[in-house]
């Protein structure tokens, strides 16, 4: 054959072809497409894919597959340009020349997911289950999210369908495996959850022909009839329901749902049943207005066709688990065979449909245990579902939009923008905050990854820690072998860190390393007062103990960060000695005397402890008394007397012996005591700042602040230094009146 000849007839071919996918194209799309051909035909000559298909042929049938999905002229010519990355390293620059930025966007997005995929299997074999469940479930999103243009998620799907329509039948046995396991993990449930049924199915039956051909085959010839023949017996109920529903007076819509043969491999293995056991290989679905009309469908049903015993469930009277809704029914149908019916609203179709993930769970199979900042199922129908949601509608599309541009626009998507997916060198999804940085990356993977992180790679090239990560990065860590977190890294002017979880992380280490520094001082506090005493051969511990402490360095800490005065621990060293006569209003909270007047004691003190006469006392930390609260005394080994509230829970669990009676001085008024308070509102950016300024105006010291967000709710709390109780009511009452705030209360 000459080669003339030979040019003739790939011309021919060519202008078929695009008279077959172009008809319902513009002129000058369908000019477009043709450039397109014939750009693939230069560069990829005799070219092959990586499973040994021709190149060209590859690219054709999976620009059909889109076409036959409607999607316009760009993204058909990507498809037909996707192998360009392969054969030419300039292929960017040429794209963009002779077609624009919007082509070369949807092929470099395509070749990006097309990494992603091959960095994913570096080691997987040796993850546990459960983690490579739930690192697949991560990498569904990622797919998504690394795109801008949700179209590259539609040419990697119909890509991988035209490579298993090639290897179905032929072609390695690892390459058929290779194909099946990606189709099963990733591209069949990306399939789902966009709702492009056409090629859901499609790339399950192939997968599974790829990965157990003998199993297909059996399936195949069990069901006796080939697709179509279902499908017109799908067409036959269909019409003859709408004529009964017509005549019932019901307005009801009519779909078939026959089943594809992986649907059935699937139930025959989950319910260890015969392919003459299953009653829903062929079925139809009944959409109505409102739930009698459901029942009266029901019926309708139950005296058109002869009901199975046993196959009636009501998911309207008793939802699954994922609020799943509907009526399922099994009737001997037309030439006697059986035939399921499901029958549910419109609103429990666009539920089931669009609203829930754990529907789209339901479909593609277990869910992942443990967490994953995945699908959140925990959120119901978050935003995330929610853009999902609207992706699966865009496909009904249609006729709607004329100009590719409109269409264009129509299609991109702020996919996941919460979220944010980077790898580690061995090819792990890592889950993150918009907005992450290197910090983050490195605590989110191990809390001493985090705390010796000095540095980080980024795509091979070295970054400063407070670089922002974006979708689809290699992150790696540099780290020292000892140290620790930078305090610069709570500074959030800086940027260093975004999650809450890698700040809290720092926090600890910073507390534990306050905690080492607390105990050396305190040591040292401890050390002097004996030298001074002239008892330098008491054991440290034998004074904790006398002091109450079980362990010596919880004495050493409280008396390094001055919770415990010199003066206590003296009083300790003295027990069993009266020590020298306290001067008048030496204590901080007043020493008291039972052997004066009750009247000249409440004039000199905070508080009277009757029947104990010059003790130190101190207020408890755990319920933090304060006028008028009733109170009461516990007599401390070494410590003075402490002064609980009444209802302190901590109460009932002190020596009972040791409790004494308690109140207030008249004085007391006078001195400032901490409280702690709780207010509970809205996650505003501003409502800390304001509830501050509350407590500024009204001249109350703010002695800690701490704040916790859930989603869109916040609770904070606060140790304030008031006169008493009556300030506290007068604060939480202006607070309570603030709009963002929903309570605020005294702990």
């Amino acid at each position: 054959m000459t080669i003339q000849v030979r040019e003739a007839i790939a011309q021919a071919d060519a202008t078929e072809w695009l008279s077959t996918i172009g008809q319902r194209l513009g002129a000058s799309d369908q000019a477009m497409l043709a450039r397109a051909l014939a750009f693939a035909v230069e560069h990829y000559d005799a070219r092959s894919s990586a499973f040994g298909e021709p190149l060209l042929s590859h690219c054709r049938e999976a620009a059909g597959i889109l076409a036959m999905l409607r999607l316009d002229a760009d993204t058909l010519a990507a498809a037909l340009l996707s192998g360009l990355p392969l054969v030419d390293a300039g292929w960017q620059q040429r794209i963009e020349a002779a077609f624009g930025k919007g082509v070369v966007a949807l092929v470099d997005g395509f070749d990006r997911m097309g990494q992603i995929q091959a960095l994913r299997r570096l080691g997987q074999e040796s993850r546990k289950s459960a983690d490579r469940n739930a690192q697949l479930e991560v990498l569904r999103k990622m797919l998504l999210a690394m795109v801008q243009d949700v179209r590259v998620v539609l040419l990697k799907l119909a890509d991988q369908t035209q490579t298993l329509r090639y290897l179905a039948g032929r072609g390695d046995a690892a390459a058929r495996q290779a194909a099946a396991r990606d189709t099963f993990e990733l591209f069949a449930p990306l399939a789902n959850r966009l709702g492009i049924w056409q090629l859901k199915w499609e790339l399950e039956d192939l997968a599974l022909r790829c990965s157990d051909a003998d199993t297909y085959k059996r399936i195949a010839r069990e069901l006796d009839e080939k697709r179509g023949a279902r499908e017109a017996f799908i067409a036959q109920v269909i019409e003859l329901l709408r004529g009964e529903l017509a005549k019932a007076g019901i307005q009801g819509e009519v779909t078939g749902r026959p089943k594809h043969i992986y649907s059935i491999y699937r139930k025959l293995a989950r319910k260890d049943r015969t392919l003459n056991e299953l009653f829903d290989i062929r079925g139809v679905r009944v959409l109505v207005n409102d739930v009698k009309d459901c029942y009266a469908v029901l019926g309708l049903v139950h005296h058109l066709w002869t009901p199975l015993p046993r196959e009636l469930d009501d998911y309207i009277a008793k939802p699954k688990p994922n609020n799943y809704q509907s009526l399922h029914t099994a009737v001997v149908g037309p030439d006697q065979k059986v035939l399921e019916v499901q029958i549910r609203t419109h609103e429990m179709h666009q539920h089931s449909e669009y609203g829930v993930a754990a529907h789209w769970r339901y479909k593609e199979g277990a869910q992942p245990k443990g967490r994953t900042r995945s699908l959140r199922p925990d959120e119901g129908v978050s935003a995330a579902h929610d853009r999902i949601s609207w992706l699966r509608q865009i496909l009904d599309w249609k006729e709607g939009l004329s100009d590719v541009a409109d269409l264009a626009e129509y299609f991109r998507t702020g996919l996941f923008e919460e979220s944010v997916y980077v790898l580690t060198p061995q090819g792990r999804v890592i889950d993150l905050l918009k907005g992450a940085t290197p910090v983050d990356f490195a605590y989110h993977v191990h809390t001493d990854l985090g705390h010796r992180c000095r540095g980080a790679r980024v795509d091979g090239e070295m970054v400063p820690l407070n670089t922002v990560l974006a979708n689809g990065q290699t992150v790696e860590i540099t780290v020292a072998k000892t140290g620790g977190p930078s305090r610069d890294w709570l500074n959030p002017e800086l940027g260093f860190i975004q999650s809450q979880r890698a700040r809290t992380k720092v926090r600890q280490w910073l507390n534990n390393q306050n905690h080492e520094i607390a105990i050396a001082q305190g040591r040292q506090v401890v050390e002097k007062v004996l030298q001074r005493a002239g008892m330098t051969a008491l054991s440290l511990e034998s004074l904790a103990a006398r002091m109450g402490f079980d362990k010596l360095d919880e004495l050493l800490m409280l008396v390094g960060r001055g919770e415990v005065t010199r003066r206590q621990v003296q009083g300790a060293l003295l027990e069993g000695n009266p020590p020298p006569a306290a001067s008048e209003g030496s204590s901080v909270q007043g020493a008291v005397s039972a052997e004066r007047p009750a009247e000249e004691l409440r004039r000199r003190g905070d508080v009277l402890v009757v029947g104990v006469d010059k003790l130190l006392t101190v207020l408890a930390k755990c319920c933090k008394p304060a006028p008028p609260d009733p109170i009461i005394g516990f007599v401390t080994r070494g410590r003075g007397v402490t002064i609980h509230r009444q209802r302190c829970p901590n109460v009932a669990r002190l020596y009972q012996e040791r409790l004494i009676t308690a109140e207030w001085g008249s004085d007391a008024a006078q001195g400032r005591f901490p409280v702690d308070v709780e207010v509970d509102g809205s996650s505003h950016p501003s409502l800390m700042r304001d509830i501050l300024d509350v407590f500024s105006r009204e001249k109350v010291r703010v002695a800690a602040a701490t704040s916790q967000a859930r989603d869109l709710d916040a609770r904070m709390f606060f140790t304030l230094e008031v006169n008493g109780l009556e300030q506290v009511r007068r604060l939480l009452g202006l607070i309570s009146e603030m709009p963002a705030v929903s309570s605020a209360r005294r702990l």
